[in-house]
């Protein structure tokens, strides 16, 4: 495979970088709008019932941030050192500013991933709570998942295994909570609507701004007394939006495009063919991220921006993640800024 080196960078840092288009920014400008903190905002309302119906849950809540949704939730399930269970380097532990324990007062346990990329057993669950002891034991609350898992490269958990999970933690007096920053990536790549990977979860986190075009927002959904506890934990963190309109407008059009995910998928196994081809190990994703292993991380991303391709060290890899605003010619710039391994 071989590219154009000219023109402005490729940038796969992250698909947080797609930009509105004209669509969504007409939407955002004729939105109808009210005060949201105050008496409520007509679009607001709607995205929250739109993004309830999704997810098959009572009600939802719009949120400036996927963290700030997490950050909610753990607020919400959780009274200040009581532990929850993640699994290991679920973004909630490694890439919130530990504010699960700064902010809301949770003790943190990771849970290895012995049922796949980013996912842990049942078995691992039940090991890992503790079931009464003495008055100086931790109390286990909660279990965190994620779906799909970011520093696992975007790997999906299929609704059984999701409901296995889920099934356990609550015989087990957990409440689950659902990071699905990229739940829409899983439901596409699974060929299943979303509500079905959120059964079983107590609250789940989706995001807007994730490969959708969304400039901002996120939404945290559950049963209609844990929306309006949230609600007040959203103004109690700065997070209430008066005119919020403008926003949710962007997240309604946002919506109707989680179809075209599967191609930010297919430019994402082209990437790893093509680095595959070039001696990389990049393995086959099953979503929009691509994890290269490589010696020096940092040392490997300056390399790529010299070489206009942008791009961010996570661990021991590369990260690169498709988006909307990526091309083919993109991808195949992209595998051409990748000297040949080895």
């Amino acid at each position: 495979m071989t590219a154009p080196v000219d023109g402005p960078p490729v940038d796969l840092r992250s698909d947080t970088v797609t930009r509105p288009d004209a669509r969504m920014r007409e939407a955002m400008a004729r939105a109808e709008v009210g005060d949201d903190v105050l008496d409520g905002d007509p679009t607001m309302r709607a995205l929250e019932a739109k993004v309830a119906g999704l997810l098959g849950t009572e009600a939802a809540l719009w949120v400036p941030s996927g963290s700030m949704g997490n950050l909610i939730a753990l607020f919400v399930h959780l009274e200040r050192g009581d532990r929850f269970l993640a699994p290991d380097r679920a973004h909630i532990l490694d890439m919130e500013l530990g504010t699960a324990a700064w902010l809301a007062g949770g003790v943190p346990r990771p849970l290895p991933w012995t049922a796949g990329p980013g996912v842990p057993s049942p078995s691992d669950i039940s090991r890992n709570v503790t079931r009464g002891g003495s008055c100086f034991a931790l109390r286990d609350r909660l279990l965190c998942l994620e779906n799909t898992h970011n520093a696992a490269g975007g790997a999906v958990t299929a609704p059984e295994q999701h409901r296995r999970l889920t099934d356990t933690a609550h015989d087990a007096g957990l409440t689950v909570h659902l990071d699905g920053a990229r739940l829409w990536n899983a439901a596409v790549a699974l060929g299943v609507r979303p509500a079905e990977l959120a059964a079983g979860a107590d609250t789940v986190q989706v995001c807007l701004s994730k490969g959708l075009g969304a400039p901002v927002g996120s939404v945290l959904a559950g049963d209609a007394e844990f929306v309006r506890e949230a609600r007040r934990v959203r103004k109690m963190l700065g997070g209430g939006v008066r005119q919020g309109g403008v926003l949710a407008a962007a997240g309604l059009v946002a919506l109707e495009r989680v179809d075209r995910l599967a191609i930010d998928h297919e430019h994402a196994r082209l990437l790893a063919a093509g680095l595959a081809e070039r001696g990389w190990k990049a393995g086959t994703p099953q979503t929009n991220i691509v994890m290269v292993p490589v010696d020096d991380p940092s040392g490997t991303v300056e390399v790529l921006a010299e070489r206009g391709v942008l791009a961010v060290p996570l661990a021991a890899a590369v990260r690169l993640v498709t988006h909307g605003d990526v091309t083919r010619r993109d991808i195949l710039r992209a595998v051409g800024a990748f000297p040949s391994a080895g």
